[in-house]
């Protein structure tokens, strides 16, 4: 890659993550350490949560947060079609059954009036996605839930910091789960974290992360003596993980601020360009992590996504897809359940035609214009082809 290009994602390390996991090293505690109490301290008071456990994945924060509260065979759970395999991936851990409903072309977000629909006797949860950062109407949501026995999960994965009426995403369900993958607003290079205030669900993740244990480590009277009490897994982050994220978390009010700065750049290099739609940022309530800006192609096809990201490609631009197709449409749920193409038809058109292009802090805002100039060069390329 030439060193003019602009990824779609980057860390953003230095200096002061390398120093944070050589002190970590030059110690002997690797594993449930106070590194990783810090980071779900420090992490809870930002959300503004009671709890902050840390897990080594999101997924695995999604799964637990199911797999505790006792979701099995012959319970449902509804998730929005257009969502990473994940959320979804969680359900059938437990054996449950996803139902999928489709989103809005509005937001891309889960679709109020279907996801009500298909509330039915079965359902047990709710897996709540904030599609690349923008919150999901969670007042429509939980007016939706409030007469039924479903409770909520948040899939955080795109939206640390958003916030709905003021308050972030992770403080509305039952839990939330967020993502500290490479590329997300921070990392810990994998691992997650659930947020909850119920003390109950707390304790019972930060049990069953680790294996069932009735004592960590340092709540041993006798060495190396413990009980298993419940059914667990090894989900843990382990104390170099956290000792990126404490440092990063430290930096992450900069590289918010440089996410919305490059967000509003790129935003108005787009402005006017008819063929497109692009996802707000803000709405009603709602206030986006600026994860990514989502371009839309039309519906009728007839801008082909191909040529545009070959045209950006060839700049030295990076972009993405979220998501590659309707998860209920992949091969192993299709498969599995008989969905079939026309179900889902706000999500089919985001899955052939979104173009997600970066707003990241890798991004100076003189990139986030030349992201826009070469966006509009590659569509009016293609709208003559």
């Amino acid at each position: 890659m030439s060193d003019n290009a602009i990824p779609f994602g980057k860390p953003m390390l230095d200096q002061s993550e390398i120093d944070a996991v050589v002190q970590v090293l030059s110690g002997t505690t690797l594993v449930h350490g106070p590194v990783t109490h810090d980071f779900e301290k420090a992490f809870a008071e930002r959300i503004g949560c009671r709890h902050a456990i840390a897990v080594s994945s999101c997924t695995a924060g999604l799964h637990l947060s199911l797999f505790v509260k006792g979701i099995g065979p012959g319970d449902e759970v509804i998730v929005p079609a257009m969502t990473h395999t994940a959320t979804a991936h969680a359900v059938e851990y437990c054996g449950a059954k996803p139902v999928f409903v489709d989103v809005s072309a509005e937001t891309g977000n889960i679709d109020i009036a279907a996801m009500t629909s298909a509330l039915g006797d079965k359902t047990a949860a709710l897996m709540a996605v904030h599609y690349l950062g923008l919150p999901c109407d969670m007042s429509a949501i939980a007016a939706a839930l409030k007469p039924t026995r479903a409770f909520l999960v948040e899939d955080c994965a795109l939206s640390i910091d958003a916030t709905f009426g003021g308050a972030k995403t992770g403080t509305f369900g039952l839990s939330g789960c967020f993502s500290f993958y490479p590329v997300k607003h921070m990392t810990t290079i994998e691992g997650g974290m659930v947020t909850t205030n119920d003390d109950d669900l707390a304790a019972m993740i930060a049990q069953r992360k680790a294996f069932g244990y009735d004592r960590m480590v340092g709540e041993r009277k006798r060495p190396g003596i413990y009980d298993v009490v419940a059914l667990g897994y090894n989900y843990r982050m382990n104390e170099v993980e956290a000792a990126v994220g404490l440092t990063q978390l430290r930096k992450l009010d900069e590289f918010q601020a440089a996410r919305a700065r490059n967000d509003a750049a790129l935003r108005q290099e787009l402005a006017g360009i008819e063929e497109i739609t692009i996802f707000p940022a803000h709405l009603g309530r709602a206030r986006s992590s600026h994860y990514c800006l989502n371009a839309v192609l039309p519906k009728d096809g007839s801008i082909f996504r191909d040529t545009v990201m070959q045209h950006l490609s060839r700049q030295g631009i990076g972009s993405s897809v979220h998501y590659p197709g309707p998860l209920p449409l992949m091969s192993y749920y299709r498969d599995r359940y008989g969905y079939r193409a026309g179900q889902f038809p706000v999500a089919e058109w985001l899955a052939e035609q979104t173009i997600s292009l970066p707003v990241g802090p890798h991004l100076t805002e003189q990139d986030a214009r030349r992201v826009g100039r070469a966006f509009k060069e590659a569509i009016h390329m293609a709208s003559r082809e």
